[in-house]
C-alpha cells in the first residue's frame, strides 16, 4: 500500500528535459549543459529519479513516518554517495545535506510543467551560501 504522504512528491513524476545554467565553474559565462531525467515509482514506498546530465546520477526518495521526514539517497557515476533531508511545502521543495566536507542544498519551485531550482553550497556550515548553478526541469511527459 502506497504511503499517502509520498503524494506530496508526485509533482516530480514524469520525464524531464534538464538545463544547467549560470554555473560559476563553466566557461565561457552563459554556457548551458543539457540532459534528461525520469522520475517514477519504485514499488509503493519510493520514488526514483534517474538523470543524465554530463554524467549519470540517481536519487531515491523515501519517508520516515516516525520522524515525519522525507529523505533522498544520492549516487552518481563518480562514486559519490550522499544523503539529503527533503522538505516539501506545496509547490516548494528543498534538499539539504549538512556533512563534514561541506553543506549543500537544492531549492526549487515545482510547477505543473517546469521545476525552477538552484544548487547552493556552504563551506562554513551554512552561515553563508554560494550558488553553484541553476537547474531547470521542463516536462516532456507525465509520470
Amino acid at each position: 500500500m502506497r504511503n499517502e504522504q509520498l503524494r506530496l512528491l508526485e509533482g516530480l513524476l514524469g520525464s524531464w528535459r534538464l538545463t544547467l545554467s549560470d554555473a560559476w565553474f563553466l566557461e565561457p559565462p552563459g554556457t548551458e549543459v543539457h540532459g534528461s531525467a525520469t522520475v517514477e515509482w519504485l514499488g509503493d514506498a519510493f520514488l526514483v529519479m534517474r538523470c543524465d546530465l554530463d554524467g549519470d546520477l540517481t536519487m531515491v526518495f523515501g519517508r520516515s513516518d516516525a520522524n515525519d521526514a522525507f529523505t533522498a539517497l544520492y549516487q552518481d557515476d563518480r562514486g559519490v554517495c550522499r544523503v539529503f533531508a527533503v522538505t516539501v511545502d506545496g509547490s516548494h521543495v528543498e534538499f539539504i545535506r549538512k556533512d563534514p566536507d561541506f553543506h549543500q542544498r537544492f531549492i526549487a519551485e515545482i510547477g505543473p510543467d517546469r521545476i525552477l531550482g538552484r544548487w547552493e553550497a556552504s563551506e562554513d556550515r551554512g552561515a553563508t551560501w554560494r550558488k553553484d548553478f541553476d537547474l531547470t526541469y521542463d516536462r516532456v511527459a507525465e509520470g
